[in-house]
């Protein structure tokens, strides 16, 4: 009966052993992985940011606000990355989501001029359908029909797809997927009027 006992307590004790030095081991892998992630994270966004928004000499992933906007899908926070020149407001990057595509999340981050007129855009993340959704990147930048987006402005031009009565042309075929871009599109532009205008921010 004592030699049952002892072995299950040598059992028991090896067990917990391992368990510690195998909590240790990815305790210590994640320590040694989490800064470079970290670092790859924020040169990825900065080059986002670079491409989307007008000359900029200040650091404006430093300076980024967060912002919660009511939309007909609820709430949605956006995060500003804002561009200034010699102390002036030239414009921002807005980074915001949609869940609503036909593959969940879209995830884009749009440059904004100072007068709120969109510059470029970039989609982050997506999973929408190879040849049809997963075109948007393209899709709302050509200059065909009323594809395009860029140059335009929410406030003087509608960002609903054509079959909802807007402006914008939807993808042939992915509708869905339109939809949801421009739903995202619609929010960081909320966002960026609401940091012009020095509303609350987290």
């Amino acid at each position: 009966m004592k030699k049952k006992e002892s072995t299950f307590w040598n059992m028991l004790w090896s067990l917990t052993l391992i368990t510690a030095v195998a909590g240790g081991l990815l305790g210590y892998t994640y320590q040694l992985t989490e800064e470079p992630i970290a670092r790859a994270t924020k040169a990825s966004r900065e080059k986002a940011i670079q491409q989307v928004i007008p000359a900029y000499d200040n650091s404006p992933i430093d300076e980024q606000l967060t912002y919660t906007v009511h939309n007909e899908y609820g709430e949605t926070t956006a995060t500003i990355y804002p561009a200034k020149k010699g102390g002036e407001l030239a414009g921002a990057a807005v980074e915001c989501s949609n869940n609503t595509g036909y593959g969940g999340e879209i995830r884009i981050i749009v440059g904004f001029e100072a007068d709120g007129t969109i510059k470029d855009f970039r989609v982050l993340k997506h999973q929408e359908t190879p040849g049809l959704g997963a075109k948007m990147g393209d899709w709302f930048r050509t200059d065909k029909n009323k594809q395009n987006i860029i140059g335009k402005s929410p406030a003087t031009t509608n960002f609903h797809v054509t079959k909802d009565s807007g402006d914008i042309d939807a993808i042939t075929a992915a509708t869905i997927t339109s939809r949801a871009f421009l739903a995202a599109v619609r929010t960081a532009y909320a966002a960026y009027t609401e940091s012009l205008k020095g509303g609350n921010h987290e």
